[in-house]
């Protein structure tokens, strides 16, 4: 086991997640910070733990062709960027091999991630959160703290962004506005949200730990100063004692409450809470590569789950028979019905509920989409949504993620489940960052033989208690009968193909 402020001389063999090269010292993995795979180094040990080590580069023997000098001042203290000592190439190699280790190691899959796709890596961000610190500081947590670095020109946000982080910065010093404490729980200004269209134009929020802020009037014309384009200024309510960014009440300090964009041809209403993917080229590649995965034909309805603001659900709308979105956040469901309005789009519906659930209680009414699309958050679907989602039997899912991880591990319960899956495409929508998003395409297994099993006559007359036979009593009867071993869904497969109601004839 490595030791503690000793250095050792390592090869570096791989990436974690967030870009740490790996290493092994005397048996054990080390993680070591700007490490580039194949490099040989110097490693001093930083810290020990019980399975494994935390270490930094001090001198590199041989360094790889893909090293390069970092771009930024801030690298390395503020907790954003994961792989600005490394050219693309590299970042991109580093991701798609997370993706690809995840799915087998966690998800027991060997579907091929296929070669990711990538855009521009510089002021691609159209939604930045600042924190602000208790002494008035506005920027960004250093990595795994809540010290926040002040950051006055980030390289993957908007110029936009830095404008008014810059003008809250003069706002707070020169109205001598108290800040939150998350210590005491005291101050007002917690956060910083600026969100950017493709046009230019900007949403700022301003999160505080109360109703009102000290000379808003004066707050406004400072951001209007900074922001020459933006349509409006907010505050948002946060008193919660918790980590969370964003509030449950808003109120318009000037101007708009929401923002317009344009995305793959079609025209969305954002508002502060409305969740919208961050990078606006990429997310339409990634949104042509879902619909892509969800092969319709235009007679199908399609379930789309955690639709937000309905960005895909419209898109997946052109090319369905009929969508269903599920929403938690109301106020991004009201806005998902107005962006359904303004695009002309009436072959879809939305509800605002949570889609464990909602969707269950859909699925017993008799919902049976043939496609099911989800995005969920980075701790991925409760299983009550995977559970629907395999009862529902749907001939496809794509699953959009943000987690490798979360992304293996729910595909490992479809795939349990009666499901396959047959494509996996990364694409680079974090750049810079360790983060990747990933859509998954998932197909209903197929039987590759037909067993035929015999029914003497007199087993065809039902008793009352043999009518209501259990799926589990199913299986257990045709492993008897065959030595076959059938999972739930595949009865209900059966069932269906065959016209036979399933509530009304379980067996």
């Amino acid at each position: 086991m490595p030791e503690k402020n000793r250095t050792y001389r390592a090869c570096i063999e791989g990436y974690t997640s967030e870009g740490l090269g790996v290493a092994r010292i005397d048996g054990q993995a080390v993680f070591v910070h700007r490490a580039l795979r194949g490099e040989d180094c110097d490693v001093l040990i930083l810290k020990v733990l019980k399975n494994a080590a935390f270490g930094k580069v001090v001198q590199v023997h041989e360094p790889s062709p893909h090293r390069r000098e970092p771009d930024c001042p801030w690298y390395g203290r503020c907790g954003g960027c994961d792989f600005r000592h490394m050219d693309r190439e590299e970042e991109l190699y580093a991701k798609r091999q997370r993706v690809q280790d995840a799915l087998r190691r966690i998800g027991g899959s060997d579907v091929t991630v296929e070669t990711i796709l990538s855009g521009e890596p510089l002021h691609y961000r159209n939604k930045s959160q600042y924190p602000v610190s208790a002494d008035g500081q506005v920027g960004f947590y250093k990595a795994r703290s809540h010290q926040v670095i002040p950051v006055d020109c980030c390289r993957i946000q908007k110029p936009q962004a830095g404008a008014a982080a810059e003008a809250l910065r003069r706002y707070i010093r020169e109205c001598g506005v108290p800040c939150y404490d998350e210590r005491t729980r005291r101050g007002l200004v917690r956060h910083l949200y600026v969100r950017t269209n493709s046009a230019g134009q900007s949403l700022v929020c301003v999160l505080v730990n109360g109703r009102k802020l000290p000379r808003e009037d004066t707050l406004v014309s400072f951001m209007r100063q900074a922001l020459p384009n933006a349509v409006g200024v907010v505050l948002g309510v946060n008193t919660q004692p918790t980590g969370a960014v964003l509030g449950s009440e808003y109120r318009t300090l000037w101007g708009a409450d929401v923002l317009e964009d344009t995305l793959c041809g079609l025209s969305f209403r954002l508002s502060v809470p409305s969740f919208y993917q961050v990078n606006h080229d990429m997310a339409e590649v990634l949104y042509d590569t879902a619909v892509d995965f969800a092969g319709l034909t235009g007679h199908e309805t399609v379930l789309d789950l955690y639709c937000g603001a309905g960005t895909i659900s419209l898109l997946l709308a052109q090319k369905a028979r009929h969508v269903v979105g599920i929403e938690i956040v109301p106020q991004a469901i009201l806005d998902a019905e107005e962006n359904a309005r303004r695009n002309g789009v009436e072959n879809v519906e939305f509800h605002a509920a949570a889609a464990e659930k909602l969707l269950p209680q859909l699925v017993e009414k008799g919902l049976r989409p043939q496609v099911v699309v989800l995005d969920p958050p980075r701790k991925g679907c409760e299983e009550a949504v995977l559970a629907a989602i395999a009862q529902a039997a749907p001939e496809r899912v794509v699953y959009v993620s943000c987690d490798p991880a979360t992304l293996a591990r729910d595909a490992k319960f479809l795939c349990a489940h009666g499901f396959q899956a047959l494509r996996c495409q990364s694409v680079d929508m974090f750049c810079q960052t360790g983060h990747v998003e990933t859509v998954m395409s998932l197909v209903q297994q197929k039987p590759d033989d037909i067993v035929k099993v015999g029914i003497d006559a007199d087993e065809l007359a039902v008793t009352k208690a043999e009518s209501k036979a259990t799926y589990g009593e199913i299986q257990t009867r045709v492993k008897e009968q065959t030595g076959l071993n059938v999972t739930p869904l595949y009865i209900a497969q059966v069932k269906r193909k065959h016209g036979i109601i399933e509530r009304e004839c379980y067996n």
